[in-house]
């Protein structure tokens, strides 16, 4: 996933065929009815207009924090993954891709697990088994460690999308965040059933969605701000006013 300039990493390029060469619809949040609001409330948030469930995927394998359980990893009073199951509290079904974490405080009553298929399989068969389990019209599409997204930024996302395929946050130089989305689940599963790669970007990209642009305060981390490596994870702690623990 993508970041400011200030985490030191490139985003993916952007493609060449002809779909993907279409320019892309872009709203900010003033354009949005129900625009999100950045916040540091673990409230509910803004009841969306649109019934959705949520895809969680945190099966990766976290090579840059050594293999650690990533989305066990604490930030603040939270697991990185308990902070992003906080950001859809108006999920009809909240749905993890990857192993059970009894730690992280998400219960058989909060989150149904599944596993793709293999394990660790990458993003596109992880979607699949996810997607599985989805039976809302809509479904958010989220990473399992971004301990910034809010309840007001899916709200924000499900209201942008409108009459589009879905719609993702975009950084601050404009790129896309394929793991802070929603999207049409019947657009999701035709796509992914015609789909033969293994590059959620080369899934999700063709189906155009809205891109959605949210201020960030000059000392905030923004929505999308994930944590793949240590200093990630240290400068995740510090926002959150607690300690500098060491990775995992």
């Amino acid at each position: 996933m993508r970041r400011t300039p200030a985490g030191g990493k490139a985003g993916p390029l952007r493609g060449t065929s002809a779909d993907d060469e279409a320019e892309p619809m872009r709203r900010t949040a003033a354009d949005v009815e129900a625009g999100p609001v950045r916040g540091t409330s673990a409230g509910r948030g803004p009841q969306p207009r649109k019934r959705h469930d949520a895809v969680i995927l945190a099966g990766g394998a976290a090579s840059r924090l050594g293999g650690a359980d990533k989305p066990a990893a604490r930030v603040g009073d939270r697991t990185l993954i308990g902070h992003v199951a906080s950001a859809v509290p108006h999920a009809a079904h909240l749905v993890v891709v990857g192993p059970p974490r009894p730690a992280s405080g998400l219960g058989p009553g909060r989150a149904v697990f599944v596993q793709e298929s293999p394990p660790g399989g990458g993003p596109v068969p992880a979607l699949r088994a996810g997607l599985a389990a989805v039976t809302a019209p809509w479904v958010a599409l989220l990473a399992a460690d971004l301990p910034f997204l809010r309840p007001e930024h899916v709200a924000g996302l499900l209201s942008a999308a409108g009459e589009a395929a879905g719609a993702v946050l975009v950084d601050d130089e404009g790129r896309e965040q394929w793991l802070t989305g929603v999207w049409r689940t019947g657009t999701l599963r035709e796509s992914l059933r015609a789909y033969e790669g293994r590059s959620l970007r080369g899934l999700l990209s063709p189906l155009h969605p809205v891109c959605l642009t949210l201020p960030v305060g000059d000392s905030a981390l923004p929505p999308w701000f994930d944590c793949d490596t240590p200093s990630d994870l240290a400068a995740a702690r510090r926002h959150h006013g607690g300690p500098d623990e060491r990775a995992g």
